[in-house]
C-alpha cells in the first residue's frame, strides 16, 4: 500500500495571547488538582466519590471500571474584597497557540482543531448546538460541521460523550462516523463527535474543537469508548507498518520556524542525524508517562525518585515539583513568587547568560530546556511569568510545549515508547 505521508503544517493562533495567570488557572481545571501555594485560585469542597473517569477525573486509579476520584471546587478570592467566588471563562487562557486544519467529511468541511496528547477525544462544534451558540460561535470565528451536508455521515445510535472539568464546566454531545482527512490521510469511519452543549470557555475559544492523541482508554464516549484517529490510522494500514507513530515539532512563533506533526514517519531533515532515545510509556492510565528521576539546574543534580512526566502537547506551561521550581528560580537573579499571579517571576531585562541551564529526564537522558522558553508571559511591573511552574498536589510532572519546543518528540505508538532529539537553540548550542 502506498501511504501519502507528509507533513502536517500547524497554525499559530492568531488570536492568542501569552497570560502565565490565566494559562495556570486552565491547568487546575484541566487537571483538577489543588495548588500547594499561595495564591487567588484555591480548592474547596474535596469528596470522594465514585464514577466513569472522564477529563476531570483522568487520572483517578481504576476500580472495577469505575474510579475513586477527588472532586475538587476551584474557587478564586479577591485580594482587596476577601470574597469568594466561582471562577469564570474570564479567567482562564481558553485558547489554543496551535491549530491545525482537519477535513471532515464528503465534501469536506474544514475545521480548525488543537492537537492534544493529553486527551482522547475527537470532538466538534456543530449545528446540534442552539442557534444562539452558534451565533455566538460564527462571530468568534468559528467553523461549525454540519453533519446533514455530508453524504459520508452516519449517526452512531445510543452514543454519547461528554469532556467535564472540575468545575462543571463541560461539552458533550453526539456521535457518529465519517471520513476524517488529516494531512492527506483519509481516515474511514472515524469516530466524530459533535456538540449538543458547550460551556463559555469553549464559545469564547477560537478553534473548532479537539483531537486527540492520547490513548484511546480514557475515551469518553459511552455506553463503549470509540477508536482515536491514530488507532484507526493503524487499523487501516494508513501508515506503515514498522512507523506506527506520530511525531510533534513545536515552535514559537517568533521563532519563524514552521510547527508541524507527522504521522506514519520521522522527519530526518530535523533530527540532524542525531540518535532518537527512546523511553517505554507507561500507558495504563492512556497518557503518554515516562520516567524523569532527576534534573538539574546549573548542573547541580536534582534527584526525583520514581517520578514521572505526562508529555502534552495540550498545556502550555511546565508543572514540576515545588522543590525543582523553586531550586530553578533561586538560580535566576531578582525570581520571586508572586502570590498575585500564583507564580514565580523574575526580571524581564535579566540577560540570557544570567538565566540557568535546566534539563529534565526523559527516560534516561537529559534534555535542555531552551532559556528562551523559561520566560512566558509579561507579568507587569518589568517581571516575566515563568515557563515553569509548581504542579501544586499532583505526584507528577506535566511537560508541556515549553519543553517540547526543546527537543523533536516521537510518540511510538506501536511500540509503546517515547523518543525525543535535544533540538539546538541559542541557549542550547
Amino acid at each position: 500500500m502506498k501511504h501519502n505521508l507528509h507533513r502536517v503544517k500547524l497554525i499559530h493562533n492568531p488570536k492568542y495571547q501569552h497570560s502565565g495567570l490565566k494559562s495556570y488557572v486552565y491547568l487546575l481545571r484541566k487537571y483538577n488538582f489543588a495548588p500547594t501555594l499561595e495564591g487567588p485560585y484555591f480548592v474547596s469542597n474535596i469528596v470522594e466519590q465514585l464514577g466513569k473517569p472522564s477529563l476531570m477525573n483522568k487520572f483517578a486509579t481504576h476500580i472495577g471500571g469505575h474510579a475513586k476520584v477527588k472532586k475538587h471546587q476551584l474557587m478564586k478570592k479577591d485580594a482587596t474584597s476577601g470574597q469568594e467566588g466561582q471562577v469564570s471563562a474570564a479567567d482562564q487562557q481558553n485558547d489554543s497557540e496551535y491549530l491545525c486544519q482537519v477535513s471532515i467529511g464528503t465534501p469536506a468541511q474544514v475545521l480548525t482543531l488543537d492537537f492534544d496528547t493529553g486527551s482522547s477525544d475527537l470532538w466538534v462544534w456543530s449545528t446540534n448546538l442552539s442557534q444562539d451558540i452558534q451565533t455566538q460561535g460564527k462571530q468568534a470565528g468559528h467553523t461549525i460541521f454540519d453533519p446533514s451536508k455530508s453524504s459520508t455521515w452516519k449517526d452512531s445510535q445510543g452514543s454519547t460523550w461528554q469532556i467535564s472539568y472540575g468545575d462543571s464546566s463541560s461539552a458533550s454531545g453526539t456521535v457518529g462516523t465519517d471520513v476524517v482527512n488529516v494531512g492527506g490521510l483519509a481516515i474511514q469511519n472515524q469516530a466524530v463527535e459533535v456538540a449538543n452543549q458547550i460551556s463559555d470557555q469553549f464559545v469564547q475559544s477560537t478553534g473548532d474543537g479537539l483531537l486527540g492523541l492520547a490513548w484511546g482508554s480514557i475515551n469518553t464516549v459511552q455506553p463503549t469508548p470509540v477508536e482515536t484517529p491514530v488507532e484507526n490510522m493503524i487499523s487501516q494500514d494508513d501508515i506503515p507498518k514498522d512507523s506506527e507513530l506520530f511525531t510533534a515539532y513545536l515552535s514559537s512563533e517568533k521563532s519563524g520556524e514552521e510547527s508541524f506533526y507527522t504521522f506514519g514517519f520521522i522527519d530526518t531533515s530535523v533530527t540532524n542525524g542525531q540518535t532518537i532515545n527512546y523511553t517505554p510509556v507507561d500507558n495504563s492510565q492512556g497518557f503518554w508517562s515516562v520516567p524523569s528521576a532527576s534534573a538539574h539546574v546549573n548542573g547541580k543534580q536534582i534527584k526525583r525518585n520514581n517520578n514521572t512526566a505526562i508529555m502534552d502537547t495540550g498545556t502550555t506551561l511546565c508543572l514540576v515539583d515545588d522543590n525543582l521550581v523553586k531550586a530553578v528560580y533561586a538560580a535566576i537573579p531578582g525570581a520571586k513568587y508572586d502570590s498575585s499571579q500564583q507564580g514565580y517571576t523574575f526580571p524581564t531585562n535579566t540577560a540570557t547568560s544570567d538565566l540557568p541551564v535546566v534539563t529534565v529526564a526523559i527516560g534516561n537522558h537529559q534534555y535542555t530546556i531552551g532559556k528562551e522558553t523559561l520566560g512566558f508571559a509579561d507579568a507587569g511591573n518589568g517581571m516575566t511569568y515563568g515557563g515553569i511552574q509548581s504542579r501544586g498536589d499532583m505526584t507528577f510532572d506535566i511537560l508541556g510545549d515549553v519543553v517540547l519546543r526543546s527537543i523533536y518528540a516521537v510518540f511510538d505508538q506501536g511500540n509503546q515508547r517515547f523518543g525525543a532529539v535535544q533540538r539546538t537553540s541559542p541557549s542550547t548550542q
